[in-house]
């Protein structure tokens, strides 16, 4: 394939979005970055690809095999964690689990080649106002992204439906310039009503995402990885076909691709 020519004159990047890893994710167990690492790709092909998640793991565990792939292919990838988890280790401060999560997420980001962004809401507390959307748009416009891929908003919980609904919120706010995938964490307890559109083999990086999420010592990763994050890797793969996968819902199937 061609990668510096555009037959149809748009821009570069509109191009490479709509058709480069357009044909990949439609077509079931190809990689998002099937076909865009082959030929020298140059600078000015490289995608933008956003995570929005509520705490630091919640994106390694909903998103992490595609943002690996993406950003193994060249690709510049961030994640945006809305708290630093100051609620999420009992005994601790806030200040105290936020300075612990937030080395453990940049930890997690190495492994994943990613970018960590702390948006600077705080974990249990969650706000969803219209400072906040402003705040969210924002932070996204800078970002400049091709793709976001946030939490599913029908979720038990509160923080995870806060960062689904500003991105959603913000992806209204700027005109729907970026695509808008939803992930699931710990379905069926906390995810819930989830029918995926796509489905992503993550085979390939399975070890490299659970590395990533084992950097977050302070969650018990064992213990989440074997009892959740890993069966649903493996059920999203048989209902792929094999392998191990994660799904996805585009907000706006009929456009074709994540």
């Amino acid at each position: 394939m061609e990668m510096n020519a555009d037959p149809s004159g748009k821009p570069r990047r509109d191009f490479l979005r709509s058709s480069l890893l357009g044909m990949a994710a439609l077509t079931p167990g190809l990689s998002l970055v099937t076909g865009s690492v082959s030929g020298g790709k140059q600078e000015a092909g490289k995608l933008k690809v956003v995570c929005v998640g509520a705490h630091p793991d919640d994106p390694e565990s909903g998103c992490g095999g595609v943002l690996a792939q993406y950003a193994n292919a060249g690709h510049q990838v961030t994640i945006v964690y809305l708290t630093r988890g100051e609620a999420g280790i009992p005994g601790k401060s806030h200040d105290e689990a936020a300075a612990i999560r937030t080395l453990e997420a940049e930890k997690a980001c190495k492994i994943l080649k990613a970018t960590p962004v702390f948006f600077g809401q705080i974990d249990g507390s969650t706000v969803m106002d219209r400072p906040q959307i402003d705040k969210m748009a924002g932070t996204l416009e800078g970002l400049d992204p091709d793709l976001v891929i946030t939490h599913w908003a029908v979720d038990s919980h509160p923080d995870h439906q806060v960062a689904g609904m500003l991105s959603f919120q913000s992806w209204l706010r700027l005109k729907r310039k970026f695509r808008l995938a939803f992930f699931e964490v710990n379905a069926g307890y906390q995810t819930m009503q989830f029918r995926p559109t796509h489905y992503i083999n993550i085979t390939g990086v399975a070890d490299q995402k659970k590395l990533a999420l084992y950097q977050h010592v302070s969650q018990n990763p064992d213990e989440i990885y074997h009892q959740h994050h890993q069966l649903m890797q493996q059920f999203r793969g048989r209902e792929l076909g094999g392998g191990e996968a994660e799904a996805y819902i585009l907000l706006d199937a009929s456009a074709g691709t994540l």
